[in-house]
């Protein structure tokens, strides 16, 4: 029997297609037209398990009543440079917007802002938000508690941490701007259910069972835990984001984190944090771009290792990868194909991605 291929659609499809799903469950176009935008930005940048892959599991909440359709996302905290937002449990891509923008207009006034959030949900990938800011000649950062836990404690058997990703976004000149967007664990759980989906086994190094061995097969994941990036480093950096992105905006972080894989109806309470910063806080703008130009071309024209082609900066590959994606459209995985062809046929769509 032969294997089924990855079929390749148009961005501006895929959004009206998104979009499109959620009206249908009852948001109102304007808020379903942004969670549809961050969303396929994320598979632009080639995080396709961030993106429309999503898509299933939030209709899922949304039929169950896990979300607010009709929120009040609202400021309950702030002074000129920092601000508390309460997401009244709406999507966490109209939450994390309405940050991200609060953070862009207060740093336009008072140099920088750094912008909490609570009572939200899953709001994709980080560098959707932390790269907002380079439109406006910032430095943008992102934390988040994730909304599942899938990693314990350094030398602990117990699932108190999740991915608990960092994002960074650098502006430079002529060249790309820098770009990091990593989970605090070797892979984001995204990657193991994605290649549980495709009958795909997972490298070693990714996760490992309760006795610390290596576990390969997906399926089997809830019998182990991710593993963090740097051993214990890794471990404490992805405490302190739990602190700083959950703790301190009074959302979950530890055991009363909710499971949004298998707990479609409690709300997530999701905690994340995105600051901005003026370049010329410290330096006009074009000389700083100047020499961040020169330091990129420094490194990636540095003597390379034997066997090696390239060498690139982060965020460099996502950079090219959105530019390849606009001009031949995004590659979706025949089991994600199925289960979108699938909803779109429950909820009587026009466009069912034939």
């Amino acid at each position: 029997m032969a294997e089924k291929k990855e079929r390749v659609y148009p961005a501006k499809r895929l959004e009206q297609f998104v979009a499109s799903v959620l009206v249908a469950l009852g948001l109102p176009e304007t808020d379903a037209k942004t969670c549809a935008t961050r969303m396929i930005e994320a598979d632009l940048r080639g995080v396709d398990t961030h993106g429309i892959f999503r898509l299933p599991p939030y209709c899922q909440r949304i039929r169950m009543k896990g979300m607010n359709l009709h929120p009040k996302v609202h400021t309950v905290r702030e002074n000129a440079v920092t601000a508390l937002v309460d997401g009244d449990n709406a999507m966490g891509h109209l939450v994390m917007t309405y940050a991200t923008q609060l953070a862009i207009r207060k740093a336009s006034e008072s140099g920088l802002a750094w912008v909490g959030t609570r009572n939200g949900n899953h709001a994709g990938a980080g560098a959707v938000y932390s790269t907002m800011p380079l439109a406006h000649d910032m430095i943008g950062m992102y934390m988040t508690v994730a909304n599942a836990n899938h990693m314990a404690p350094w030398g602990g058997v117990e699932l108190l941490l999740g991915t608990n990703p960092i994002s960074f976004a650098i502006p430079a000149g002529k060249e790309p701007p820098v770009v990091l967007d990593i989970a605090t664990t070797v892979s984001s759980y995204g990657k193991v259910k994605l290649a549980a989906k495709k009958g795909e086994s997972i490298p070693v190094g990714w996760m490992i069972d309760r006795r610390g061995k290596p576990l390969t097969d997906p399926k089997r994941s809830a019998e182990g835990f991710l593993v963090p990036i740097g051993d214990y480093k890794g471990y404490g950096l992805n405490v302190v984001i739990g602190m700083l992105s959950g703790v301190l905006n009074g959302a979950t972080f530890g055991r009363n984190v909710v499971d949004f894989n298998k707990d479609f109806v409690t709300p997530n309470n999701s905690g994340h944090m995105i600051f901005a910063m003026r370049v010329d806080n410290f330096q006009p703008v074009d000389t700083f771009k100047r020499e961040m130009d020169r330091v990129i071309r420094e490194i990636r024209e540095s003597e390379r290792m034997e066997g090696v082609d390239r060498i690139w900066l982060p965020g460099e590959i996502e950079y090219s990868r959105v530019k390849e994606r606009l001009e031949k459209g995004i590659p979706i995985a025949p089991a994600v194909l199925e289960e979108l062809q699938k909803l779109a046929a429950e909820l009587k769509l026009s466009d069912r991605l034939d």
